[in-house]
């Protein structure tokens, strides 16, 4: 029995070295601890198992997991202690989080609540990850956003948070002339209180190249969401999921998006799998890990 666990825990070791190895062979070492996977990705197994669904995510090899889950100043229903031991117990470290959602925009008073509570978990960043559709019909409430945004930048870099904004496809959408993303948001937000993480799926769906995108506002993208799509179509502003694939099986080019990372001033790497095309969420999210430690990352 002990010699049957020693070897497989050889093997272990070894396929973990060759994967490291090639890492190092062109990004160094850093760049393999500087890739996680957004939980929404897993939001109906965490609610039915999280301690078993992390265990899944640690053993496939991601470092980092960004949250999707603040409410009532828990995670995933437990409190910051609870939520934190669990990630840490399993080797991993909670990087981000996307945080709760108000129709009228994240007030200051719960900015504080917020950064206290996501201070416990050590997080290097929270996201503003959604936009309520009322609050896209005009320039002026993007505006509003924009300078609340700020505000709330603030607030949390005084806790050791970098404040963020997590993007769609609806921001590319022309609004009174304008488009909120280029008019608004990288024109208004504050560099250093409000990043960009820049989701490459939904940036491609609004016909926007990102690379282009990168070159154009340098330093401004901290954190890539990274999620492929089958097909090419015309541009669209409807936050439709269908074509979601896994990281490397699709026609996104991630290879040139990732050697823009100086550029971008990127730190991490996120996958996100909004939704499975065949039900198969988990082997999806392993496929993303596979794709960019075996043929993009190498």
């Amino acid at each position: 029995m002990k010699t049957r666990q020693s070897r497989r825990e050889f093997l272990k070791i070894t396929a973990a070295g060759a994967i490291g190895a090639a890492f190092i062979s062109q990004y160094g070492c850093k760049s393999f601890y500087r890739l996680g996977l957004q939980l929404y990705s897993i939001r109906d197994a965490m609610t039915a198992d999280a301690q078993g669904s992390l265990k899944i995510v640690s053993d496939i090899g991601y470092k980092y997991v960004e949250l999707a889950d603040y409410a009532n100043r828990k995670f995933y229903n437990r409190t910051p202690d609870e939520f934190l031991k669990m990630v840490k117990d399993l080797g991993m470290e909670i990087l981000s989080s996307h945080t709760q959602v108000e129709g009228a925009g994240v007030t200051l008073d719960n900015a504080k609540i917020m950064a206290e509570d996501h201070a416990k978990l050590g997080v290097k960043y929270c996201l503003q990850p959604w936009i309520v559709e009322e609050m896209r019909t005009t320039i002026a409430s993007y505006q509003r956003m924009a300078e609340n945004w700020n505000k709330i930048g603030a607030v949390m870099k005084e806790y050791g948070i970098q404040f963020g904004y997590h993007n769609h496809n609806f921001e590319f959408a022309t609004v009174e002339g304008k488009v909120p993303y280029f008019d608004v948001m990288l024109a208004e937000l504050d560099k250093d209180l409000v990043t960009m993480e820049l989701d490459m799926f939904w940036a491609s769906k609004a016909g926007q190249n990102p690379v282009d995108l990168i070159k154009k506002y340098p330093g401004r993208f901290q954190l890539y969401h990274l999620k492929d799509m089958y097909t090419r179509e015309a541009p669209f502003f409807d936050v439709i999921k269908t074509d979601i694939a896994p990281v490397g099986e699709g026609v996104i080019d991630f290879k040139e998006i990732i050697a823009a990372g100086d550029i971008a001033g990127m730190k991490y790497m996120i996958v996100e799998q909004d939704q499975s095309k065949n039900g198969t969420i988990m082997e999806d999210i392993k496929t993303s890990f596979t794709n960019l430690t075996t043929k993009i990352l190498v």
